[in-house]
């Protein structure tokens, strides 16, 4: 039952961003991966497939940090029930979503395609609105003090340099759950 939640809510979520989405914008606007003709063209495509598979990583493994760590999905309408700042997400707080952004990015480059950077562009202006007024809120009624502690010390945007440490700030371990 466990992973039936999981791959229906990545069914429903990621893969229709990553897939869904994409595809339909290829055969709306006439969009065909051709082979690069230009040194800029290759060095597109290069570069696209090293943040494809960056992205595909980042969003692959904060997924799995929700299956293994967080008793929820991905889904709003099955969030985890353990707050989950492990893996990825003692980076950044969004890393899957990041992980997507990354992937489109990619699609962008790979087909070097406008449409597709609109569609990225539209996906990460939707979550960086939101991810602060309503996710965020909704975790910190959830997690209280520990997402607080959380989000002042790991960015919503970027990259922490070093690994968020719950313990190193309480000098204990703690689980957190949502019930």
């Amino acid at each position: 039952m466990k992973i039936l939640r999981h791959l229906v809510a990545i069914g429903v979520l990621p893969f229709v961003v990553i897939n869904v989405v994409p595809r339909w914008l290829a055969r709306a606007y006439g969009v065909t991966w051709a082979w690069p003709e230009s040194l800029l063209a290759a060095f597109a495509v290069v570069t696209g497939v090293a943040v494809f598979l960056v992205g595909g990583a980042l969003a692959g493994s904060s997924v799995a940090m929700f299956f293994f760590h967080g008793d929820g999905t991905l889904a709003p309408w099955d969030p985890p029930k353990r707050f989950v700042a492990v893996g990825p997400y003692r980076f950044t707080r969004n890393p899957m979503i990041t992980g997507v952004f990354l992937v489109l990015l990619a699609q962008t480059l790979v087909l070097r395609s406008p449409i597709h950077g609109l569609w990225a562009a539209f996906f990460a202006l939707l979550n960086l609105t939101f991810i602060p007024l309503v996710e965020e809120p909704q975790l910190r009624t959830r997690f209280g003090p520990a997402f607080d502690a959380y989000c002042a010390r790991v960015p919503r945007v970027g990259l922490r340099l070093t690994p968020y440490a719950p313990e190193a700030i309480t000098g204990r371990s703690e689980e957190h759950t949502s019930e």
